[in-house]
């Protein structure tokens, strides 16, 4: 698959995340490795990029008793651009599935 691609897919895995709940980085990275082959190196620029693009905040907060960790959290610019990929996305899905149809179409079809 395109690297680029795949960026753009994992950035949207991203935004949806932290978009249900504020999230530290190797949650993040956790939760995506569960289902993509991605490691630190993948997610953690693509935190700091939205971070910097005004996508996220950030706080930090002591958790398990001593570590303080960086969560993101969304921010309304960071919804709106979530929700403008959701719906590039759905697009992008649509017409690929035409495309995959006709493909299956036509090969039934004899053609």
């Amino acid at each position: 698959m395109n690297t680029q691609f795949k960026k753009g897919i994992i950035e949207l895995c991203v935004l949806s995340l932290i978009s249900k709940k504020d999230m530290y980085g190797y949650e993040v990275v956790k939760e995506i490795a569960t289902d993509m082959d991605v490691t630190e190196n993948t997610i953690y620029p693509i935190l700091r990029r939205l971070t910097k693009e005004g996508n996220f905040s950030t706080y930090t907060k002591v958790s398990d008793g001593s570590k303080e960790r960086k969560y993101y959290q969304i921010t309304d610019e960071g919804k709106i651009h979530y929700e403008n990929m959701v719906k590039g996305w759905n697009e992008f899905l649509v017409s690929v599935n035409k495309v995959l149809s006709y493909e299956y179409k036509n090969s039934e079809d004899g053609e």
